[in-house]
């Protein structure tokens, strides 16, 4: 069965930066897609950004230049490096898998996604 743990999250004020981890366990598939989401409150969940198993990655445009989506597989984890944080990036962050190598709006579309993490918060002060 696959797990996904996130941490990294916390506090930060506006203009700081935080690294998210997401450490995964059980899974077996060569081929994957992996992504970070978050979500607001009231809000629906969103892609921020996502890589597949061919090293392809794609980000929201909200996120683009502020935002990097890394992995070490030697580790099994993923990482969102995000700079230049803002009021508007506070929410609670996810990571997801699965087992298709998605492709382009794809791979941001969280209907695509079969296991998902707990989350971590992360808030930023103005």
């Amino acid at each position: 069965q696959v797990q996904l743990v996130e941490s990294g999250g916390g506090s930060v004020e506006t203009g700081g930066s935080l690294r998210l981890s997401c450490v995964v366990s059980g899974y077996t598939y060569s081929k994957y897609s992996m992504g970070w989401f978050r979500q607001a409150p009231g809000k629906e969940r969103e892609g921020v950004a996502a890589i597949n198993s061919d090293g392809s990655t794609i980000y929201a445009d909200s996120m683009k230049g502020r935002f990097t989506i890394s992995q070490n597989n030697a580790k099994n984890t993923l990482y969102l490096q995000m700079n230049s944080l803002n009021p508007d990036d506070t929410a609670m962050y996810y990571c997801a898998a699965h087992s298709v190598s998605w492709s382009g709006h794809y791979l941001l579309d969280r209907r695509y996604y079969s296991a998902w993490g707990q989350g971590t918060q992360v808030t930023v002060s103005s």
